[in-house]
């Protein structure tokens, strides 16, 4: 379960590629992908299946 005050940001890497990470509420990154993905939508299911819960990706 996700506490209220992370937050999750989705970015492009230098090589353009897709990456996620999780914020703590103290501003320290907690979780973060180990690899980039080429579509928005697998970076996204990576997330998921790391506790991210909400259905779209904000913007970076």
């Amino acid at each position: 379960m996700s506490e209220t005050n992370e937050r999750w940001e989705f970015y492009k890497d230098a090589r353009n590629k897709w990456r996620w990470r999780r914020i703590a509420a103290n501003g320290r990154i907690i979780a973060a992908s180990t690899e980039g993905y080429a579509k928005r939508s697998a970076c996204l299911d990576n997330a998921r299946r790391c506790g991210y819960e909400a259905n779209e990706i904000s913007p970076s």
